[in-house]
């Protein structure tokens, strides 16, 4: 029988539909089943095998789910890619964040905000990772400054990390600094693949 995954994207702001988009294009490369919901109430999260936290600004996206009730429930999904402002999102540590702004801690790296900086300073690059060659959008995106002893490394830009990985106690957290979802699904279907080989809760 051809088991069936949910995976949801918050839906606050940022790249919602093309991460939607991008799941579903993943899922049928990799020919499974895989639903996929827009997260923006606490319900939304029920069943979720993995959860993404798009781009934005992370400072908002802290206030809208304390407002909806959801960051702690966040903590409780078993598989979590953050992409920019997501990644700032899952990061236990977080440099330049507002006074009044948490993070989910999750992951054991440090993340600084709009390091690359502003909006007009964005670009575009080819970059090599360890799931191939891609061209990828940097937009006010973040830095991935320190990783801990179990985050693999998953990709560099210029000598600093961009993509890495973690997986702890049945846990799997995977932080981009940039946005794949505008030029690839390698790392959506990198994702899922991870969802799919996760133990049952």
């Amino acid at each position: 029988m051809n088991k069936k995954f949910t995976v949801g994207v918050l839906a606050f702001q940022g790249d919602v539909s093309e991460h939607i988009e991008a799941v579903k294009d993943a899922a049928k490369k990799l020919r499974k089943d895989v639903d996929v919901v827009a997260v923006r109430e606490k319900k939304d999260l029920a069943g979720l095998n993995g959860l993404i936290l798009p781009g934005g600004e992370s400072t908002t996206f802290y206030k809208l789910c304390q407002r909806e009730g959801i960051f702690g429930e966040i903590k409780k999904i078993r598989n979590i890619l953050g992409t920019c402002a997501g990644a700032i999102m899952l990061s236990k540590n977080a440099r330049n964040k507002t006074k009044d702004q948490e993070t989910l801690e999750l992951m054991d790296i440090e993340v600084a905000r709009n390091a690359y900086g502003r909006q007009n300073e964005s670009f575009e690059a080819e970059i090599k990772t360890s799931l191939g060659e891609m061209h990828a959008f940097f937009i006010r995106a973040p830095k991935i400054t320190r990783v801990g002893k179990n985050v693999k490394v998953l990709a560099k830009y210029n000598g600093e990390i961009i993509a890495c990985e973690e997986e702890s106690k049945g846990k799997y957290y995977l932080a981009l600094a940039f946005h794949p979802e505008l030029t690839t699904t390698l790392f959506h279907e990198h994702f899922l693949r991870r969802i799919f080989a996760a133990p049952r809760p």
